[in-house]
């Protein structure tokens, strides 16, 4: 690996990455592929592929507390991160940040889950993985809302095909409008319950359709999968620990060992980014600034091309801290950025059991379950008193042995206490979409700065009347759905969880027609400086229902393919 610091030998690459997350992993791949000498900066450690996985193959019994609690001597390092209420266990904390080391501020709450290290939250991610369609791309145009995009289906349809090929996506083809078909392996098998609610939803609702949820688990690989060193799912719903299996898609599953193989990728991890270097002379970026980690040393490293995808408030912190004649109050013109922040509101919806003749157990635990798409305000078909819509997420089990492993007890009567299983439990999770409001805002601010002596970011953001008329339109959708399976004990609920809980933080740098309005162009390309890409979350101009970590494949193996062509062409 080539280092750069002041007594270092200036090197020119020809590709600079920020975040080596989904994106920043599928454009340092595709750069890679395509030629270029290529370096990912990444803030954190390094984790590599199965020997980092330092828990995965772990039981319960063998942590401390049985993986059930964190201990407090640990836990106060990660007082944000644990707001999610699953995601901080002893089995699962080091792949989170420490709070106290990269505070923020927040104006209004905002809970600001990352994962600083090489893969960065690829290896924590849920992993479903859906299109969008027109219904999204139009929206904002068809509803005068915020802008519109500057893309449609058809300009990012063969990308999402590539991306899906490569990455490894299970489903079924199910002929929605609204969240179109890809190329997909076999979808997971249903268990019983799941079965059961599909076939009594799917006969007995016109307006909506169950369906597998499509997510990144191998279920028949392919050959190319096969030689990066990947194999099929296992079953072990591990997955936030790392899969040492390479079954679902992350960084150091496939695009990483895809980007090494060509030889032209420099991989520098503990290398925080702190702005861009702007060219007063040239118009362009000509690297970046960047502050090592471990040893607090300022290094610059040099590009022609520079594409970030450090995550939406990471991206958007970097173009605002890139200050300098031309560009005073950060690498912007339009006055949109650091606005329009979105993220999907979600914990609505309904739980409850299910007691009729179902006595049945199933193989394995189950990492991806059922889904139900968007069926509210499609065309044609219903208007609601809000706009867009929501999904449901869909999660199944039986009650048994994992609820008694706090009873007490001895004997035989113990033994077969613990050995029964109890009545199969379901919840239905919706997802929202939420609006492109310009005031959900965030900035730069100096009330506090991190480990490392930078400003830090302010969030102003929260829900709205359009997202409480969507959340109690799903809440009362579930509960209907659940009684019409003949459910019982069921229990609507609705806990209000702030932005930024779903993890699907979107927009503050968007992607429009024109500069005055927006930071980047269809092409993902600064509207101003034009060898800056940008293809995470901070691009995005809506955020509609579905997960959204697909679209940002998409767009990374789309805008490097443009940008690789623009630099051959010396247009860059």
């Amino acid at each position: 690996m080539n280092f750069q610091g002041k007594t270092k030998e200036n090197i020119q690459y020809d590709a600079i990455v920020v975040g080596s997350g989904i994106s920043g992993g599928w454009s340092a791949k595709e750069l890679c592929e395509k030629g270029l000498k290529v370096l990912l900066l990444e803030r954190g450690r390094m984790i590599e592929h199965v020997t980092d996985y330092i828990t995965a193959n772990k039981d319960p019994w063998d942590f401390p507390h049985h993986d059930l609690q964190m201990p407090n001597d640990l836990l106060k390092n990660y007082q944000v991160q644990n707001r999610t209420g699953f995601a901080i266990m002893e089995s699962t904390h080091h792949h989170f940040v420490n709070d106290l080391e990269n505070p923020y501020v927040e104006e209004k709450p905002f809970d600001w889950i990352r994962g600083y290290h090489v893969g960065g939250r690829s290896l924590m991610w849920g992993r479903y993985s859906f299109r969008f369609s027109d219904l999204d791309f139009e929206a904002n145009a068809k509803e005068g809302i915020a802008t519109d995009w500057p893309i449609r289906y058809k300009d990012i349809a063969p990308w999402y095909d590539y991306v899906e090929k490569f990455a490894g996506i299970a489903g079924d083809r199910d002929g929605l409008p609204q969240l179109p078909d890809g190329q997909f392996q076999p979808a997971m098998p249903d268990n019983c319950i799941e079965s059961h609610f599909r076939s009594v939803v799917n006969s007995n609702f016109k307006d909506r359709k169950v369906i597998s949820a499509r997510a990144a688990h191998l279920t028949a690989p392919t050959e190319e999968q096969l030689a990066l060193g990947r194999a099929s799912c296992q079953y072990r719903n591990r997955c936030m620990r790392g899969c040492p299996f390479g079954a679902y898609f992350s960084t150091q599953s496939a695009t990483l060992p895809a980007a090494r193989r060509t030889g032209n990728l420099t991989l520098r991890p503990h290398s925080i980014v702190n702005s861009i270097i702007y060219d007063e002379k040239s118009g362009k970026a000509s690297g970046v600034r960047v502050i090592d980690e471990q040893t607090n040393e300022w290094l610059e490293f040099s590009a022609k091309i520079i594409f970030l995808n450090a995550s939406a408030l990471g991206s958007t912190f970097i173009l605002m801290n890139s200050t300098s004649n031309r560009f005073p109050n950060g690498m912007d013109d339009s006055g949109q950025l650091g606005h329009n922040l979105m993220d999907h509101h979600f914990h609505v919806g309904a739980t409850a059991d299910y007691q009729q003749d179902l006595d049945k157990i199933y193989y394995g635990r189950h990492p991806a379950g059922l889904y139900v798409p968007r069926f509210r305000n499609l065309p044609g078909k219903d208007k609601q008193p809000f706009n867009r819509g929501y999904g449901f997420e869909v999660y199944t089990w039986r009650d048994g042995w994992q609820h008694s492993m706090g009873m007490d007890g001895m004997g035989a009567e113990f033994k077969e206490k613990i050995a029964t299983y109890g009545d199969w439990k379901m919840i239905l999770d919706a997802f929202g979409e939420c609006m492109p409001y310009y005031d959900n805002k965030v900035t730069l601010t100096n009330e506090k700065k991190d480990k490392w002596g930078q400003p830090v970011l302010k969030m102003d953001v929260h829900y709205r009347e359009n997202e409480a008329l969507m959340r109690k339109d799903a809440k009362e959708q579930a509960v209907i759905m659940m009684e019409k399976a003949g459910f019982t004990n069921i229990e609507a609920y609705d806990r209000q969880a702030h932005p930024g809980l779903s993890i699907h933080e979107m927009g503050t740098a968007r992607m429009g027609k024109d500069a005055k309005n927006s930071v980047f162009n269809k092409y993902n390309q600064h509207h101003l400086v034009k060898n800056v890409f940008c293809t995470d979350g901070a691009c995005m101009t809506s955020s509609p229902c579905q997960n959204p970590s697909l679209t940002y494949m998409a767009l990374s193996a789309r805008a490097a393919d443009y940008a690789v062509t623009e630099l051959k062409r010396g247009n860059l």
